[in-house]
């Protein structure tokens, strides 16, 4: 008994079936694999890392998110000495309001005190001008807590006499919830406190 032979198209049939089977296999082989090699490569770009001067090694994110951080937190102080400092007698009121955003008790109870001491109703009653010239920060951290120092100097004009003084001012910075536009750096000061506070001459200034 002879062996039927398959029909033609049955034959070719199977063939194109298994040629594109392979085809979608390749495909997908060839996908998966670069999946594969962009995955890694995304993970190693995060898992960079830098030389730290004393010698260890910090992953590169980390390294970012402190000099962003150091950004953020010194301008937030510049905003806060600037709003805590810079007063008129037509400012003051609101420039207080917005200094008392970015800190905490520690802020208010120290506008308090010098609202106790009459300093708001001088800078009323003569007219008195307190203009910040600059402000610079120094902030350090230990075990992720961060300190700060800021050396203000500002000058006060009382018409035909401007004296010029150099506040030093430290305390610690915390981080919180943004609030545009009232605390925009998410950061708060705690443990306010005015250090030493003197009259520059005009030998220091020019020094």
């Amino acid at each position: 008994m002879k062996t039927p032979y398959k029909n033609i198209y049955s034959v070719l049939k199977l063939n194109r079936f298994i040629v594109l089977a392979v085809v979608v296999c390749a495909l997908l082989s060839s996908t998966f694999s670069v999946w594969i090699v962009f995955n890694t490569n995304q993970k190693a770009l995060n898992s960079a890392f830098a030389i730290n001067t004393d010698g260890s090694i910090i992953p590169l994110k980390l390294v970012t998110q402190k000099e962003n951080f150091q950004v953020e937190a010194l301008a937030h102080l510049d905003l806060f000495h600037n709003y805590f400092y810079n007063i008129d007698a037509g400012n003051y009121e609101r420039n207080l309001e917005k200094a008392l955003w970015l800190g905490n008790s520690s802020v208010d109870n120290l506008y308090r005190q010098k609202k106790a001491d009459g300093v708001y109703n001088r800078l009323l009653q003569y007219s008195l001008v307190q203009k910040v010239l600059s402000t610079d920060s120094r902030i350090s951290e230990n075990n992720g807590s961060y300190s700060f120092t800021t050396t203000t100097i500002f000058e006060i004009n009382r018409g035909s006499i401007i004296d010029t003084y150099e506040l030093v001012s430290s305390g610690n910075l915390i981080t919180v919830d943004r609030n545009f536009p009232n605390n925009p750096h998410g950061l708060l000061i705690t443990k306010y406190f005015e250090n030493t506070l003197k009259k520059l001459n005009d030998e220091s200034r020019k020094e």
